[in-house]
């Protein structure tokens, strides 16, 4: 018989196999419902962000390659040398460093300067040239040493300038070809030659015996006049003529005459009118006696002498007067006689040289005079035409003139032995500068002197400034934009470190806030139908709150907000 005790342990065995076999069961066997509610996504969280409190700089990227600045391509103005001959390079144009009065090269051994300038050389500077361009050469002269003025015109000063810089390089100044001075040697011959004509053909004329009665009357007339000018000039210095010398002087005699008389009637007058006295005069201290007057003496003959010589002397005045006034009247007689045979003959001679001028005109050899004369006139302005170009020169090709000096020779274009036919080289600036292009929304954002950072691949970074955006932007030779979008130049603000040719990465910086502020992902903020900003802030797990602000600027995903926040709240960016 089996004890109660197995049986106990016989029981609980068989449920606790039963039990295991119904769990068994129940985890392979799920019903539909708690199948789908198994399958189904568990339910979604709140995606926040934390409010931040710093400094938010907006800048606009700009990819670009780190370049030296403004490129410039140059080509010859012209022949080298003054000769049309073809233009080969016998020295190509070295890279690196190009100082004014620096020699770029070679062509047919002869020498290219550099100078500094804005006006391009576009011709050829020769002897009596004036302009723009001569006064710039000669600014470049004075700046390297070699002297000469400022005065606009190539001239002997400027050409003995230029002679010194070709010779301190070790060329000659371009003197004129043997062309041109066979050519010079040929028109300065040609005038002789027709100088020689002329007066051949002049000396036939006045030797003619139909002009040699006008010519005659006309030398005649030519002395005469020269007579009578001369009569009159000779009469205009005296006033006197001989004879009125001799009246004057007779005059003259007899008021000296009548003076001496009337001073002697005068004297005798007055000393019957004064006799002396006779009476003798008393001793001191005794009574003089009574004078006794003497009996006044008869004058009356005296008055009368002294009367009749003042009379003799007025007249004697009066006819010298007399004698002044017909002299001075004869004088002016003369005077206008001769003035009359001067102009009778300058008439005379007028109506010979009219006379011998009409005869010239009339004689057969006057059409030869008047031919040689054309000749001659056509010969010397042909010289002078020619002569304003003749001597040294600077030809188009030998000067290349760039708006900056020194600078530098990035690329050349040609070898040595090579033809020249376009560009020789292209010269840049000392400092860097970075090229790029951004979308044409963000140039709008972008103005000159906006600073910006340049990023290198090592990591360093570099302070720059925007140049400029657009147009100004675009450099010679340079790769178009794609559609749409702007070209864009930075200046680093030191070349340390940097090398052409490197690729990098720019931040412009087009604003910045001047101190920490609340700043969420852009993604947070919601604008509701009123046209206001909030965002949601998570007070508790799930939970949130809309909370009104007010944006500010925007940079890198984040915006600034004001309003009932504060750091480190969190934000539903998106809809959670």
């Amino acid at each position: 018989m089996t004890s109660p005790r197995k049986l106990l342990v016989t029981v609980m065995a068989g449920v606790v196999v039963v039990a295991a076999i119904g769990w068994a069961l129940s985890t392979r066997l799920r019903s539909p419902a708690d199948e789908a509610a198994r399958r189904a996504a568990p339910k979604a969280s709140l995606i926040t962000a934390a409010v931040e409190r710093r400094k938010l700089v907006s800048t606009v990227v700009v990819s670009g390659t780190l370049e030296y600045g403004s490129p410039l391509p140059i080509s010859l103005a012209g022949a080298v040398g003054g000769t049309s001959e073809l233009q080969r390079a016998t020295r190509a144009p070295r890279k690196g460093r190009l100082a004014e009065g620096a020699v770029l090269m070679e062509v047919n051994g002869r020498p290219v300067f550099a100078l500094r300038g804005p006006v391009p050389m576009h011709r050829t500077i020769a002897p009596g040239a004036k302009g723009d361009d001569v006064e710039q050469l000669q600014g470049a002269l004075r700046r390297l040493g070699y002297g000469g003025p400022r005065s606009g015109v190539f001239d002997r000063a400027t050409i003995a300038a230029v002679t010194r810089m070709y010779a301190a390089k070790g060329y000659e100044a371009q003197q004129p070809s043997l062309t041109d001075r066979q050519t010079y040697d040929t028109l300065r011959k040609a005038v002789q030659t027709a100088q020689e004509t002329l007066a051949t053909e002049k000396k036939a004329l006045d030797e003619g015996r139909d002009v040699l009665p006008w010519k005659l009357k006309a030398r005649n007339a030519k002395a005469d006049l020269a007579a009578a000018q001369r009569a009159l000039r000779l009469a205009e210095s005296r006033r006197l003529t001989p004879e009125d010398e001799t009246k004057l002087a007779a005059a003259d005699a007899a008021v000296r005459a009548a003076e001496e008389k009337l001073l002697e009637a005068e004297q005798a007058l007055d000393a019957a009118r004064n006799p002396p006295s006779s009476t003798p005069s008393a001793a001191p201290g005794t009574t003089a006696p009574p004078s006794t007057a003497a009996p006044a003496a008869d004058t009356r003959l005296l008055e009368l002498r002294v009367a009749n010589a003042r009379e003799d002397l007025a007249a004697a005045r009066a006819t010298r007067q007399r004698v002044l006034e017909e002299a001075e009247q004869a004088r002016e007689t003369k005077l206008e006689e001769l003035r009359k045979a001067v102009r009778t003959a300058r008439e005379t001679l007028a109506t010979a040289e009219q006379a011998l001028r009409q005869a010239r005109r009339l004689s057969p050899t006057r059409l030869k005079v008047a031919g040689a004369g054309k000749d001659v006139a056509a010969a010397r302005a042909m010289l002078a035409e020619f002569a304003r170009t003749y001597g040294t020169s600077v030809p188009p090709g030998e000067v290349v003139f760039l708006p900056t000096l020194p600078a530098r020779v990035d690329k050349t274009a040609v070898k040595a032995g090579q033809r020249i036919e376009d560009e020789v080289a292209t010269v840049t600036g000392s400092s860097f500068m970075v090229t790029g292009s951004v979308e044409a929304a963000e140039s709008e954002l972008l103005r000159p002197g906006m600073e910006a950072v340049i990023e290198l691949d090592t990591g360093k970074t570099h302070r720059a400034r925007l140049t400029a955006v657009g147009e100004r932007a675009r450099v010679p030779g340079a790769e178009e934009p794609e559609d749409g979008a702007q070209p864009v130049l930075l200046t680093p603000g030191s070349a340390k470190g940097l090398r052409a040719g490197t690729p990098v990465t720019a931040r412009v910086t087009v604003g910045a806030t001047e101190k920490p502020v609340l700043v969420v992902p852009v993604a947070a903020v919601i604008t509701g139908a009123d046209g206001r900003a909030r965002v949601r802030v998570e007070y508790a797990p799930d939970r949130t709150r809309d909370v009104g602000v007010r944006t500010g600027l925007a940079a890198d995903g984040n915006v600034e907000v004001a309003g009932a926040l504060k750091e480190g709240d969190r934000v539903v960016v998106g809809d959670g």
